[in-house]
């Protein structure tokens, strides 16, 4: 077994050219969703595994003052070497002593992972489980960019093809910005949303601080569709590394009529292939059988862009505190089956 050592990294440009060069890379691994927790008041750790001289691993991790109980995050990572790192343990040692010291009854890891039974069998090997809730999104749908312009426009469902028509003749406009300016017309609109559409919304700070946090580096854009002066829709996309995500979006009761979040999706997906990116993530989608979800009909409009469906490994505890953590596992059980996620 090689001779791994580990130790907090402080340094942006180590953490970030490592994760350049790793074809999982990934915004929530990044340098800055870490910063983006500082903001949130939570306490933020990167560690960075070595062999010998060489970074050969990071993995960011967040503690999250909960009332179901604290516990540490580990989203969309670790990012590995795992070559090397497969058959060492140390990474999930010191995932174990980090928590101890924080006195967290769980850690929760979400690894960017593809599923199946191997991966998913590497993770029990060292005494995680299944999560009883999803921590960040598990099937997503993903555009290949490095294809042809009309071969993406083949792979589109004939319905999307004419929306997007239809969004050129009506003359829909779409703006973008990477200013705060929309921010409070974004919460608002998404408070709307999710009172329409039944889920959670997000905290304005969360939004905001998260949005400034990308902003400052250039890697993000809010977007915005309008007909005749008239607000339809609006998007957050981040664009970090490779990959462009759709993160969140939002819309108007007006938005039903109009093709405003196809026009949008269409300059979004315009600029992540100027930015180089590979692919452009639409984020999270419902399984194709399950027709009463709730965002089963977001869904169908996102798989309509024609891209693949990519399914990581689902989130996955190790506990630290049995006793507490059972309490915890019922509270989140029964919250998933009231959700109806």
């Amino acid at each position: 077994m090689a001779d791994i050592s580990v130790r907090e990294i402080t340094d942006k440009d180590e953490w970030e050219q490592f994760i350049a060069v790793r074809p999982e890379a990934n915004f929530l691994h990044s340098w800055y969703w870490g910063e983006f927790h500082h903001r949130l008041k939570h306490t933020v750790l990167r560690r960075g595994y070595y062999e010998g001289s060489t970074l050969i691993g990071v993995l960011l991790a967040i503690v999250e003052p909960a009332r179901r109980g604290r516990h540490m995050v580990i989203p969309g990572g670790p990012i590995m070497d795992w070559d090397k790192m497969e058959k060492n343990p140390i990474w999930v040692n010191d995932i174990r002593l980090l928590a101890k010291r924080q006195a967290c009854v769980f850690v929760r890891i979400r690894p960017q992972r593809i599923l199946n039974s191997e991966n998913v069998a590497f993770f029990r090997s060292f005494g995680f489980r299944k999560a009883p809730m999803h921590l960040h999104a598990e099937l997503t749908s993903q555009l290949d960019l490095s294809k042809p312009d009309e071969e993406l426009r083949k792979a589109m469902r004939k319905g999307t093809r004419y929306e997007l028509n239809q969004a050129t003749k009506l003359g829909i406009d779409v703006s973008s910005s990477e200013k705060d300016d929309w921010l409070d017309e974004f919460y608002d609109l998404q408070i709307k949303t999710a009172q329409r559409q039944q889920f959670v919304p997000f905290s304005k700070k969360f939004l905001v601080q998260q949005f400034q946090t990308f902003a400052e580096a250039h890697d993000v854009l809010l977007y915005k569709a309008t007909y005749n002066g008239e607000l339809l829709n609006m998007a957050f996309i981040i664009f970090y590394g490779k990959e462009a995500a759709y993160h969140y979006g939002a819309s108007t009761d007006a938005a039903r009529q109009y093709p405003g979040a196809y026009a949008i999706q269409r300059e979004a997906i315009a600029e992540a292939r100027r930015r180089g990116c590979a692919r452009y993530n639409f984020w999270g989608v419902a399984e194709h059988h399950q027709t009463t979800h709730r965002f089963y009909g977001v869904s169908v409009f996102k798989r309509g862009f024609g891209g693949e469906d990519v399914a990581y490994v689902p989130a996955q505890d190790l506990i630290i505190q049995p006793a507490r953590y059972a309490l915890t596992y019922s509270f989140e059980t029964a919250r998933r089956k009231f959700r109806k996620l």
